[in-house]
């Protein structure tokens, strides 16, 4: 067959990662080890093989997840003996043809690269190399499997040389360059899936290939029919695509919605049959509605298929449904059950142990969204290291104990009962250093996000909407036609309830009176002295983007907040993007306010790539001045990329962090009311920043208040969520409202909440918010959706210089000043004397020529 040759400093080469990843091994080029590592987690893939020349260089590839190290030749001599103690199949040699060229030194590695100088026939007659390769090849591995030769050839690729090649047993390395996955590749160019087909082999008379169909866990699905073109076009797709002996193309679950995703594809070891590994979507692979073909699953699948409907479907009452309501107790029993493996003795009491503790493993799993394939691809990473850690145990585990229950040092304190409870401090008895620990937020490892966002961004840069195209089929699993849906939207497409469509037009009311309010529409005029006048005046911004996150979520309270004051503002040009549902169309919810609001534009698309296309622009998408909106750490990320590319040209609103609430209490708060605006916060994500302030409370106060916390949020549909941002949370005791005052202007929230006496009067006091609720009445929730005031607002703390998105964010002010003839005579004097201390001889000039002329 034949192997890709990647160069990973080529980006016109990272739109093929993907397919490359799906046919198994590849030959990478240029690598370091923060490209594999990136390359390994984008693909899934680790078969890929590398360059070397040391020992170390190679024990770093290893160790990261290359399957295969190369030595050129005359390296592995020198290294031979190091290399004793790793397995052949982990060793592959580069070499050339030539008169000394034989198999002695080659038997002890896996694989071998042989460059040629010459045309394919003219190394096909050469038969003592084409002998002695054949030999070499026919000994198998001391694990099992086989060795392989592989050709590079001078000079482009052929599906001829890979089919010649392939008769005889033997490999041809194809450089990327020469790929494509377009169906009619231009010429010097072969198809991906065309090139990989040139090794396979049939003998029925229709041509077709018998394909196995499996899932991640290499159970099998059902069996069905390639062709060459059904292969090529699942690669291009990155879905399962067979050839029906009826109808053609078969683009499996087209109509039923049970679509594959495909992860990888290879061959039997006689090539005459082709393996599928998909990842099976909707009620299954068999046109009976079940998972596959050969009767119901059992064992491990069919137990991660019961945990998953379980967490989405779990009857009221279940055990299974506890476990992932209750943290703790899931912590514990997995605890309860290791231990009892570890004291079982006999066959029969490990096995049905060992089957407690999986059950208990799966569920954590299962609720933290990880699957078995996550799992096994885990194991795969790990078993490509060389070097191995001494692997004893962490000191609280190898110390001998006498007790019959699990050491428990690590458990958290406060949830031994399942109880939902924030830390607890008090000001008057914690240090100075604690109290700026508490004003912090959590570290952000923005280096590690960036690495992955700028080749997102590159790459839309430079293949615009087909990058788009591609990366929404990565990430979101969305097939389009094209990323963009211009204005006038269809009508069609925008359909609403009644009831939903009046509480959208009340909010867009509310929001619009406000943002109207906010917009300079007089031109600030001052004479600053007789003759001379200054003034300022306001225009739009003409051109924003502005990123609505969601996807399956519907979110037109996002598009109002941003589109009411773009369109106050008069921008001419407003550029929605938000990423598709899988059908790959818009809620008609934003898009009904996307209409509203007069957007030019939607972007069917999100995450990085999204902020790319609008920061650069692309063959649908206009570019736009300025970026506006909330999203993820990889929506942020790639703002402040864009806003830092000079070449960009484009500006963003503000920085963003996970969201957050400090709520303010006092002995008149009702403390359902304290709980219920605590809780609105923490169910954003287990990284939600949520305090409380308590202003002189008793501990039956505050008490009060955390019973409300625990009763009201294991009501909640979001209560996984709220288990982990809630413990991370903290309330804070104060003697004072001064006191609390000044913690939370330190702290700077995002949202600040006054549950206390008089509250209206404290806001005057207030320096750092990004917005204030005022009473016991004013529910952070209203700002969020539809009082009036905006809810994209600073987070992490950059409320102490940033405002939250407003009509001023979508103009920017241009002065401008005119002087008569007595203004510039008044003032000229002091203009030339401040220049010429300055040197700038030449600003002194032009106001020199002019005075001159008027004191004539």
């Amino acid at each position: 067959m034949f192997i890709p040759s990647l160069d990973l400093s080529d980006s016109s080469q990272s739109s093929l990662y993907s397919s490359i990843g799906y046919i198994g091994s590849a030959v990478l080029k240029n690598v370091t080890l923060e490209t594999i590592k990136l390359l390994i987690d984008q693909t899934g893939s680790t078969f890929y093989w590398a360059p070397a020349t040391t020992l170390e260089e190679a024990t770093q590839l290893w160790d990261a997840g290359i399957y295969k190290v190369i030595f050129p030749a005359s390296i592995y001599a020198t290294l031979k003996s190091d290399l004793q103690d790793i397995p052949e199949d982990r060793i592959a040699l580069s070499t050339s043809v030539d008169a000394s060229f034989s198999t002695n030194g080659l038997f002890d590695t896996s694989a071998v690269i042989v460059k040629v100088d010459t045309s394919l026939q003219q190394l096909l007659d050469q038969k003592v190399f084409i002998e002695t390769a054949q030999q070499w090849i026919k000994t198998l591995l001391p694990e099992g499997g086989a060795k392989r030769i592989v050709i590079e050839l001078q000079g482009n690729a052929s599906l001829e040389a890979i089919e010649s090649l392939q008769k005889l047993g033997i490999d041809t390395l194809v450089d990327c360059s020469q790929l494509t996955t377009d169906m009619k590749p231009e010429t010097n160019k072969l198809n991906i899936g065309e090139a990989f087909m040139a090794s396979a082999t049939t003998d029925r008379p229709d041509g077709l290939y018998a394909t196995l169909v499996v899932d991640e866990l290499n159970n099998a699905l059902g069996l069905v029919y390639s062709s060459k073109q059904s292969v090529a076009e699942s690669i291009r797709t990155g879905q399962g695509v067979f050839q029906s002996r009826a109808r053609g193309l078969w683009y499996k679950g087209a109509t039923s919605g049970a679509t594959q995703t495909l992860k990888r594809l290879g061959f039997d070891c006689d090539s005459d049959a082709l393996r599928f590994v998909v990842e099976q979507h909707g009620a299954g692979f068999c046109h009976l509605n079940t998972r596959n073909c050969f009767g119901a699953d059992t064992g491990l699948s069919a137990l991660q298929k019961t945990l998953q409907d379980r967490k989405v479907n779990a009857p009221q009452g279940s055990y299974t449904a506890r476990l992932f309501n209750d943290p703790q107790l899931l912590r514990s029993k997995i605890m309860e059950e290791a231990e009892e493996l570890c004291d079982a003795t006999n066959k029969n009491d490990i096995a049905w142990e060992a089957a407690d503790l999986i059950y208990f493993a799966l569920t954590k799993c299962v609720s933290a969204g990880v699957t078995l394939a996550d799992v096994e691809k885990n194991l795969d990473k790990k078993a490509r290291k060389i070097t191995r850690r001494a692997g004893n145990a962490k000191p609280k585990w190898s110390t001998p104990t006498t007790s019959t229950t699990p050491a428990t040092s690590g458990t958290p304190p406060a949830a031994t009962n399942g109880r939902i409870q924030m830390q607890k401090y008090s000001l008057d008895s914690i240090s100075q250093e604690k109290q700026a620990e508490l004003l912090l937020r959590p570290i952000i490892d923005s280096q590690e996000i960036t690495s992955r966002v700028t080749p997102i961004m590159k790459d839309v840069r430079e293949r615009g909407d087909k990058a788009l195209i591609d990366l929404t089929r990565k990430f979101d699993r969305v097939e389009l036609s094209t990323p963009t849906i211009k204005a006038p939207f269809p009508p069609e497409l925008m359909q609403l309830d009644p009831k939903t469509k009046a509480a959208i037009d009340q909010a867009y009311s509310n929001i619009y009176k406000f943002h109207d309010a906010q917009m300079d529409r007089e031109t600030l005029v001052v004479e600053t002295m007789p003759g001379v006048v200054c003034s300022r005046f306001a225009r739009p911004i003409e051109r924003v983007g502005l990123y609505v996150p969601g996807g399956t979520a519907v979110l037109p309270s996002t598009t109002l907040m941003l589109g009411i004051p773009a369109k106050v503002a008069g921008c001419s040009e407003i550029v929605i993007a938000t990423p598709p549902r899988a059908d790959g169309s818009v809620v008609p919810e934003v898009m009904y306010v996307a209409h509203k609001v007069g957007a030019t534009h939607i972007v069917l698309a999100g995450g990085a790539q999204a902020v790319a296309a609008m920061a650069y622009g692309t063959e649908t998408v206009p570019k736009v001045d300025k970026i506006c909106g909330p999203g993820n750490q990889y929506v942020t990320a790639a703002k402040m990329l864009a806003q830092n590319d000079t070449s960009c040209l484009v500006s963003i609103d503000m920085p963003a962090g996970p969201s957050e609430v400090l709520v303010i209490a006092d002995k008149t708060c009702n403390p359902a009311y304290v709980a219920a605006d605590l809780l609105s916060q923490a169910e954003h994500g287990a990284d939600s920043q949520v305090v409380l302030l308590g202003v002189d409370l008793t501990d039956d106060e505050l008490t009060a208040i955390e019973d409300q916390v625990h009763n009201q949020a294991i009501q909640l549909p979001r209560v996984d969520i709220i288990r982990q941002s809630i413990p991370k949370s903290y309330s804070l005791r104060v003697k004072t409202l001064e006191q609390a005052t000044e913690f939370s202007n330190k702290y700077a929230p995002e949202h600040l909440i006054l549950h206390i006496d008089n509250a209206k009067d404290l806001v005057q006091h207030i320096t750092n918010a990004g917005s204030v609720f005022v009473g016991a009445y004013s529910p952070e929730s209203m700002g969020d959706y539809a009082s009036g005031t905006n809810h994209t607002l600073p987070t992490y703390g950059y409320s102490r210089m940033y405002s939250g998105v407003n009509t001023l964010t979508f103009v920017k002010h241009i002065t401008s000043q005119e002087l008569t003839a007595e203004g510039l005579d008044k003032l000229g004097d002091s203009v030339m004397q401040l220049a010429a201390i300055e040197g700038l001889d030449a600003h002194r000039n032009a106001v020199a020529i002019r005075v001159a002329d008027i004191r004539k």
